[in-house]
């Protein structure tokens, strides 16, 4: 039920990328840079859940889990949902809201008190941001022609990179100059940063929502509930029928499990394993973020040479050498290195998995939402599995470097798995 769209459209391609601009501020700011050291020296070192006392770093990698799982059930209906009644667009709207205001909401938290109200506005905060991810990647194949796809992806990573550096940098100097701008305490300018984030969120994303076109909706029906869940279900059984899209996603689960575990919490490892302070925390992100943004143009360069399964393998490959020698690392040097080929890999791998699966699907305009549906269920699944068992090795053995060994495993079985997948060069 969604209206067609003139593909390869300058304004269009531009309007779509800004969304990336927009809620990248999230990934880079709450998800990564800024809030989980924060969350880690605010909240208490031991948190009671159910009365279960849980350390607060696995906690925080358990919310992740929680927040991603609850998220892996929800879309899959509401994309069967969007894709029948013509509803793409308001969805989209719906979770950037719940996730701007989310994040928003973590202005208050400022102390041990209320570190579940931090949690709790996090968790929100990364459902609005897993499920509207779902909707915007669903209109890539719809904008432009196949031999776009992986330049007009690669330029949406391109624009949340440079967008949400431009909003941590400003963050980054009301931390510096907090005394000659007068804040009362060290906490004030993290959790204006976290306003901001809400605010930036959704009024760049007002840009995206103003280019897709209007949807033909169809007057709501309770009989859509079921049409929605039965849309999703064919779509599934559409993609099983392809076993060649199967050992793809079952080969992106992997590897997209280890990329978000460290996303997630590299930075809760540089801090509390190698002492990392605040500024230096944040000056490593900035150095990922920029080379995540070569490296998104640099793969999508390389997969016009060689192919995407090739360059695909090379970034995996890359990523098991990381993870092996991040448990060795010991100083900040070591790290700076190390990270410098994280940031190459981050970004095109993201880049490339999202235009890969985009070229391996019919061109179904009708169920494109459902079909992303999947691959970001998929995605979602992975951050559950990586960031449990990233919680689980470090609560059982207390030490994060044995966590971090653990997402290498992923790595290896997703290569392996790749190697079976046969992608045609474009």
């Amino acid at each position: 039920m969604h209206t067609v769209i003139k593909k390869n459209d300058k304004r269009v391609i531009r309007g779509w990328s800004f969304f990336d601009w927009a809620n990248s501020a999230y990934a880079l700011v709450i998800s990564t840079a800024v809030f989980p050291p924060f969350f880690s020296a605010t909240a208490p070192e031991t948190m009671s859940f159910f009365g279960v006392p849980l350390t607060s770093t696995a906690l925080y990698s358990f919310s992740i889990s929680f927040a991603f799982l609850l998220n892996a059930i929800m879309t899959p209906f509401l994309s069967g949902l969007a894709d029948y009644s013509g509803r793409r667009l308001f969805f989209l709207k719906f979770f950037t809201i719940l996730g701007s205001i989310a994040c928003m909401s973590l202005f208050f938290f400022d102390g041990p008190e209320t570190a579940w109200l931090g949690l709790t506005s996090f968790v929100l905060g990364t459902i609005g941001f897993g499920a509207c991810v779902v909707f915007y990647n669903s209109y890539l194949p719809d904008i432009v022609t196949e031999d776009q796809l992986d330049k007009v992806s690669a330029q949406g990573y391109a624009y949340g990179y440079i967008g949400s550096v431009i909003l941590l940098l400003i963050i980054l100097a009301l931390i510096q100059f907090k005394d000659v701008l007068g804040f009362t305490s060290d906490s004030l300018p993290v959790r204006i940063g976290f306003l901001l984030v809400g605010i930036w969120w959704y009024g760049f994303a007002l840009l995206t929502f103003r280019v897709l076109p209007k949807e033909n909706k169809l007057k709501f029906q309770t009989s859509f509930l079921s049409k929605g869940l039965s849309e999703v279900t064919s779509v599934l059984k559409l993609l099983l029928k392809n076993k060649n899209i199967t050992l793809f996603l079952i080969a992106y689960f992997f590897f997209i499990a280890g990329v978000n575990v460290v996303i997630y919490l590299a930075a809760v490892f540089a801090e509390d394993v190698l002492d990392f302070g605040r500024t230096e925390l944040i000056i490593l992100i900035l150095l990922l973020q920029f080379l995540a943004m070569i490296g998104a143009y640099f793969f999508a360069f390389l997969s016009s040479k060689i192919g995407n399964k090739v360059s695909l393998l090379i970034q995996v490959a890359i990523w098991v050498a990381i993870c092996t020698t991040a448990y060795f690392v010991t100083g900040s040097k070591e790290f700076y290195i190390l990270s410098c080929f994280v940031g190459l890999v981050f970004g095109g791998i993201q880049s490339l998995s999202r235009s890969t699966y985009s070229k391996m699907l019919d061109d179904n305009i009708d169920s494109m939402a459902s079909y992303f549906s999947f691959y970001d269920v998929l995605t979602k699944l992975a951050v559950v599995a990586g960031t449990f068992i990233w919680g689980l090795v470090n609560q059982l053995t207390n030490n994060m470097r044995y966590s971090i060994l653990s997402i290498a495993i992923f790595f290896v079985i997703s290569f392996f798995i790749l190697m079976a997948v046969k992608v045609e060069k474009k």
